[in-house]
């Protein structure tokens, strides 16, 4: 290409979902309904958790910053789309697109650094019952959470460091309908070998491991079950685990769709496909998991909305 096609880019342009007019107010209305419940369920749940006494527990700690997340996770990429659908436009700026590359990394690997330490809340609640107050102590908890956060925040940002020495050809556009990484580098005009190999050690390192432990985890807590005597006490025990395996199954299940869509298939849009139900879908669904299998939350949330109807 020529130099002149190497100058400094402003912005860059999005894959929108369809490029059928007639489409896009549809697309509005689903995704800002998807939104909307989004924001309201995982908020539901915050609410819920810190509102009843009963749920001040690691369990539901750790299912309050997963809302948390959820709910930044989110934010991330629909109000972009629902700004470019409404005003017609494809652009992002430069700026932005780093900004949402950044907060896109940081809270996917939230998502993920949460989940393990769920499962091994799990593994110490059922198979160290009486070492289970002493070490997920308070303190614990919030050391946990606190180095998820800190460990994230620098992977993002060296790779953001890192997208910023490349260089960029004028009109590019993103196949996908947000910036994502991945992508990112699939359309720089400079060479992307150190961008490359981070990427697969960060994948590796907050992807592999982490799907490991949790595994791990499940193999102890399964392998704890089996010596219980009782089936009743086994029943009771696993069921505490059952929204937890739902959110791992769809969280690791979508995120494996992504990769082979984007690795097997040369379409675009069946990328984008399985990226929505990774991006959009699963925060969505999470809620409605902890809150339809887990008796504890629905009671939290009956008395929630009861004290709200009682209000005057």
């Amino acid at each position: 290409m020529e130099a002149g096609n190497h100058t400094e880019v402003s912005e860059f342009l999005l894959l929108s979902l369809s490029d059928d007019p007639g489409l896009q107010p549809l697309l509005y209305g689903v995704f800002l309904s998807i939104y909307l419940v989004t924001i309201l369920g995982n908020l539901l749940i915050m609410l819920a958790i810190s509102s009843d006494s009963h749920l001040h527990t690691p369990m539901y700690f750790f299912l309050s910053n997963l809302s948390f997340v959820d709910i930044c996770f989110i934010s991330t990429t629909i109000p972009k789309m629902l700004v470019n659908i409404q005003a017609e436009s494809k652009n992002i700026s430069y700026i932005g697109c780093l900004v949402q590359a950044c907060f896109f990394t940081i809270f996917v690997g939230m998502d993920d650094f949460l989940l393990t330490v769920m499962a091994y809340d799990r593994y110490v609640a059922i198979c160290q019952p009486l070492h289970y107050a002493v070490i997920m102590n308070p303190c614990f908890c919030g050391f946990l959470v606190l180095m998820s956060w800190f460990i994230i925040f620098w992977v993002a940002l060296l790779h953001i460091l890192l997208i910023m020495r490349l260089t960029f050809c004028m009109g590019t556009e993103i196949p996908h309908f947000f910036c994502e990484l991945a992508q990112i580098l699939k359309v720089a005009c400079s060479d992307t070998l150190a961008n490359k190999i981070f990427l697969y050690v960060a994948t590796v390192l907050l992807g592999v491991f982490p799907l490991t432990g949790i595994l791990f985890s499940y193999y102890r807590i399964i392998s704890s079950l089996g010596r219980m005597a009782s089936t009743k006490g086994r029943y009771k025990a696993f069921s505490t685990c059952g929204s937890h395996l739902s959110v791992v199954s769809l969280f690791y299940g979508t995120g494996l769709g992504v990769y082979l869509s984007s690795a097997l298939t040369h379409s675009s849009q069946r990328s984008l496909i399985a990226s929505v139900i990774y991006t959009v879908v699963t925060p969505m669904l999470n809620p409605f998991i902890y809150s339809l299998r887990n008796k504890d939350v629905k009671g939290a949330l009956r008395s929630l909305f009861g004290r709200a109807a009682s209000c005057p």
